[in-house]
């Protein structure tokens, strides 16, 4: 998913504080449609948001099953998930005119860019065909109803396109509430089995800093050079 020859390197913005999520959506817009354009470079923009449900596209109102926080309807891809402090969210905003025009496989690239980072930090994750986002094996947990393996979300993603920029992106947990998610039903995700999981869950320790050097050392790996602005 690298840029063709030539292309600047990507825009790597790191937030301060608690960013509210309409001003984090405006921005993506306004900057989806600034590249878009050829006005402005391509951009990740790593945040935290205050704790809030976001539904995608595909989000079922019988999965909001608590309403404890703000709700925001989105345009991005998935169902509901959960954003809240110390969960490491990156919005990506990347040109797939210049890059390649597949939205498959632009989603593929930031499971594979996730996968690695967590290897980075000690952590096995995975990509499973039928559910979208990172997963980690929990064999310490009860096993599904035909013998399956317990696995718990580690990463969500969801990206929209507009013009053929992308925008939206991940949502890492590093050491969220994870009983805020109990609100919801992750990703439209019920069976006992499968749950959500952090970094600080699986008793690795890991400063947001230290995660961000991973997110944009394995990035540059995927997607090409970046510079910190």
């Amino acid at each position: 998913m690298r840029a063709a020859g030539g292309a600047p390197p990507v825009e790597w913005r790191v937030g301060e504080g608690l960013v509210d999520y309409e001003e984090a959506v405006a921005f993506m817009e306004a900057r989806a449609a600034a590249i878009a354009s050829g006005a402005a470079r391509e951009c990740v923009w790593l945040i935290e948001h205050p704790p809030i449900y976001t539904g995608g596209s595909s989000a079922k109102a019988q999965d909001l099953l608590d309403a404890r926080f703000p709700v925001y309807r989105t345009g991005r891809g998935g169902q509901f998930t959960y954003h809240g402090p110390k969960q490491r969210v990156a919005y990506v905003m990347l040109d797939l005119t210049r890059r390649r025009r597949d939205v498959r496989a632009l989603v593929c690239a930031l499971e594979s860019w996730i996968i690695a980072t967590l290897a980075d930090l000690g952590v096995t994750g995975k990509r499973r065909a039928a559910r979208v986002g990172v997963w980690v094996e929990r064999p310490d947990k009860l096993k599904g109803p035909g013998g399956e393996m317990a696995e718990d979300k580690i990463a969500a993603i969801g990206i929209r396109l507009r013009q053929w920029v992308s925008f939206h992106g991940v949502a890492l947990n590093v050491a969220p509430d994870l009983t805020h998610f109990s609100g919801i039903a992750p990703c439209g995700v019920r069976e006992a089995h499968l749950g959500v999981t952090s970094l600080a869950d699986l008793g690795v320790t890991a400063e947001m800093h230290a995660v961000d050097a991973a997110l944009r050392k394995n990035f540059e790996a995927i997607f090409g050079p970046t510079e910190l602005v």
